[in-house]
This record gives C-alpha cells, sequence and structure tokens, in this order.
C-alpha cells in the first residue's frame, strides 16, 4: 500500500477542456505525448474525456510499471478494446489464463525452432526479390506487409495464404483505420447501433474469421503434427492446471494474434528501415559491404549467417528506435501506486511511449538522427535498460521477439544483397499512430533500384 503522506499534484496541460485533450491526442497521439514529456517531466498527466491519463518518460518508471509492480496493473483501455478483434489471445488475456496460454505458445519460439523457420523467411523473400524490377515503383509497405503474412502463415501455421494476402492486408487496414473508432469514450454503447464504422468492423473480423477458423479446420481434420505453432498449440496440455487442451474459440484468438500482430509489427519495422536507408547513403553503403562480404559476393543468407550480420541487426534495431512498431504502453492501475514522487490514483490509466523515451536526448544524443553505430556493444552497455523497449518488458514481454528479430534481419538482408529503394520525389510519408505505427495512407512509395554485389 501506499504511504499516507501527501504528494504534490502531477502536472499537466491547464488549458484544454478534458475534451479537447482527448481529441488532441486521437489526432496526433505523438506530438502530445513528446509535446507533455518535454514541458511537464518524466511524469505527467492529462484527461482524455472522463480518464485521467498518467504518462511515464523515464527508464526506471517502465520498469516500475513492467517489471518491479506489474501486478499493481492491468491492460489499458486500448488492448481491452482490442479484444473486440483478438479475444482472449496472449496480447489481451490477462492472470493466471495468460499464463497458461504462453505456457503452452513457449515451445514454438525456441531458438532452435526459429532457425528452422529461417529457411522460409529466406524463400520467401526470395520470390519477391525475383519479382522486382529495376526502376519499378512500388509502395514498400504494401510489398513487406505481402511478404511478412506469407512468412508468418507458413512458418507458424504451415499454410500458403498468399492467396489470401489481399482479403486479409484490406481487412486488417480497415480494423486498424477504425481503432479511433473504437477507442471512443462512449464506444462501448456506439458499437450496439447500427452505425456504418460497427458494420465495416464486423464484416472486417469476419473475413478475418474466416481464413483463421478454415486453417484450425483443416488442421484438426488432418491431425499430423507439422511441427509449427499451430501443431504445438493443437497438441498442447497445460500439465500445470487441468491438464485440458485449447478450444476452438481459445486456438482463433491465439491464432489471430500472432497471425496479424507477428506479421503487422515485422512488416512496420522493415518498411520504416528502407525508408531510413533510403536517406542515410552512409550507413546503407555500411550494410551493403556487410552484405557483400558475409554473403560471399551475393549468395542468399542462412539462419546461421544471422549472428554475423551485425550491421544489418543495428540498422534494424536503430529503425526500432525511432519508429518503434509498438509507440505506447497503457496499464490500468488496479491500487493506488506512487511513482517519482507522485500518486497515481487507482482506476487510472498509465502511459509509457517507446516513441518519447527512444527519441529522449538524455539517453540518445541527436535523437532524430538516424545512426545504426548506437548499438556496439559499448554503447548499448552504457545507456539504462529501459532506455529502448519496442518489445515491452517484464512478464509479458514479447513471446515473438526472437522470431522477429530473426525475421527482419533475414528478410533486410536477403533484399538488399541485390536491391536499394530510392524515395519518389513529391510523394510525402506520413505517420498513422493506430494499433501500431504504421505508414499513412499514402504507403512508403519508392523506387527499386538493382545493385551489383
Amino acid at each position: 500500500m501506499v504511504a499516507a503522506t501527501a504528494t504534490p499534484a502531477v502536472p499537466g496541460p491547464k488549458g484544454l477542456w478534458p475534451v479537447g485533450q482527448m481529441y488532441a491526442f486521437s489526432r496526433d497521439p505523438l506530438t502530445l505525448l513528446k509535446g507533455l514529456a518535454r514541458d511537464y517531466g518524466d511524469v505527467a498527466r492529462f484527461k482524455a474525456g472522463p480518464q485521467s491519463v498518467y504518462l511515464l518518460s523515464h527508464p526506471d518508471y517502465v520498469r516500475d510499471l513492467l517489471v518491479t509492480n506489474n501486478a499493481r496493473f492491468k491492460k489499458g483501455r486500448a488492448l481491452q478494446r482490442a479484444k473486440r478483434l483478438l479475444g482472449e489471445g496472449l496480447l489481451t488475456s490477462e492472470g493466471e489464463f495468460h499464463r497458461r496460454q504462453r505456457r503452452l505458445a513457449q515451445p514454438a519460439f525456441h531458438r532452435q525452432r526459429v532457425a528452422a523457420y529461417g529457411r522460409v523467411m529466406v524463400e520467401y523473400a526470395e520470390r519477391v526479390s525475383a519479382r522486382w524490377r529495376d526502376g519499378a515503383e512500388v509502395d514498400i509497405s504494401e510489398e513487406m506487409m505481402r511478404l511478412t503474412l506469407a512468412v508468418v502463415g507458413k512458418t507458424l501455421f504451415d499454410a500458403e495464404v498468399e492467396s489470401d494476402a489481399d482479403e486479409v492486408g484490406a481487412s486488417l487496414t480497415e480494423v486498424m483505420n477504425l481503432f479511433g473508432y473504437l477507442m471512443l469514450p462512449f464506444s462501448e454503447l456506439l458499437e450496439k447501433l447500427p452505425l456504418p464504422p460497427q458494420r465495416r468492423f464486423l464484416r472486417a473480423r469476419a473475413r478475418l474469421d474466416a481464413v483463421i477458423y478454415r486453417i484450425i479446420e483443416e488442421r484438426r481434420r488432418e491431425g499430423r503434427d507439422r511441427g509449427d505453432l499451430l501443431s504445438t498449440l493443437l497438441d498442447a496440455v497445460d500439465e500445470e492446471g487441468d491438464r485440458t487442451g485449447m478450444t476452438n474459440e481459445q486456438l482463433r484468438d491465439e491464432v489471430m494474434t500472432i497471425f496479424l500482430a507477428g506479421h503487422e509489427t515485422t512488416a512496420n519495422a522493415l518498411t520504416w528501415a528502407w525508408y531510413l536507408l533510403a536517406q542515410n547513403p552512409e550507413a546503407e553503403a555500411r550494410l551493403h559491404e556487410e552484405l557483400d562480404g558475409v554473403l560471399d559476393g551475393g549468395r542468399a543468407p542462412e539462419p546461421e549467417d544471422v549472428p554475423a550480420l551485425r550491421y544489418t541487426e543495428m540498422v534494424v534495431a536503430e529503425t526500432m528506435r525511432l519508429y518503434p512498431p509498438a509507440w505506447a504502453l497503457g496499464r490500468l492501475a488496479l491500487e493506488d501506486h506512487e511513482v517519482g514522487g507522485y500518486l497515481i490514483p487507482r482506476g487510472s490509466l498509465v502511459l509509457v511511449s517507446q516513441y518519447v523515451i527512444q527519441r529522449d536526448p538524455r539517453f540518445w544524443p541527436d535523437p532524430e538522427r538516424f545512426d545504426p553505430e548506437r548499438w556496439t556493444p559499448e554503447a548499448k552497455a552504457a545507456r539504462p535498460q529501459f532506455a529502448y523497449f519496442p518489445f515491452g518488458g517484464g512478464p509479458r514481454r514479447c513471446v515473438g521477439e526472437g522470431f522477429a528479430w530473426t525475421e527482419a534481419v533475414l528478410i533486410l538482408a536477403t533484399l538488399a544483397r541485390r536491391w536499394r529503394a530510392r524515395l519518389v520525389p513529391g510523394r510525402a510519408v506520413e505517420l498513422q499512430p493506430r494499433i501500431t505505427l504504421r505508414p499513412g495512407p499514402g504507403g512508403v512509395p519508392v523506387r527499386i533500384e538493382s545493385r551489383e554485389p
């Protein structure tokens, strides 16, 4: 319990009505959060309608929230509302049920199994590489979405979903675009009405469900262990609990979570990597130099090459610093909690933002500059642990982190060894912070150029 001593009022903006602050957050959350941290310090408060929101902007406070005192908090409203799509999957479930599901899923992400997945990642990236043409203009975000969708379908569910890519991609985009609607203060009431956004959301979810349930039903009928995540989940029995397996609904929720979150986040990281490399020719040249050396003049990478692709990994790490796929995490306080000398009352929403802390000049000199050299072992050791947390932290740290790192490094290496991207002049690239940090509606238009190793 928090000691009954007086604590100072948490600083925050006074000039906006709560509805105005909520509108500012929904319209441009990144600017609002960066401004709060800059103007009011490491603990700041604003109102989003009736909800008090506290922003913590120091690595020590991130550790306090996600690790030290994680049991005092539960998932925030954003992920509570995400249950409308993801059900009780790993990303949204709580308590003992979450721990049970994590135990069942964990074996599918062991290092040896991820290494086996790596060969499929390269194979699918090679298909994209063979399809690209010198001088062609493409939306690199759309290319990466289609590629990672195919990879996650094959490696985790041993299913060819490239034929479903257009439908799944359109449905996912529809859901992401409707996320702001789902987050409105009274959306729980609005969703009971036959409003156009609600009907579009239900149609998009139904299309996604059709793909997922089809895969589950095919695999149950087959009854064969294919060595993928779905086989693991189908065969899993909770040895520490009631020794039962998963129902179709539980399988659907886990498959939906990993199927969509698993490809969306990596696709965004790869998209922003191409975007940053196109604007930083020195880093791009250093990347090509490493690929030409490690890959012996142009062969396709193999999973065993990943430890040698150090600069490629540094490019990915620096990309996720500037453009973290998960740009903020929210938790709801289950009891009064004191942090940084301030009291956070029970029922408050607490935010920590990767986008804010990973651009903080106290931990990142010249923070807006793209510099993969920040990721040398010496530089990493000199920073606080939670100055960088793209995969979260504590008991809810992303279970698929190793998969995501391997996929991003191998796909970037496979494609960049033969191709470079140049931004199309006159085409603006916008940020769209929804559930993930996506490009805006115009995507990231680039011209693909061939290169000789």
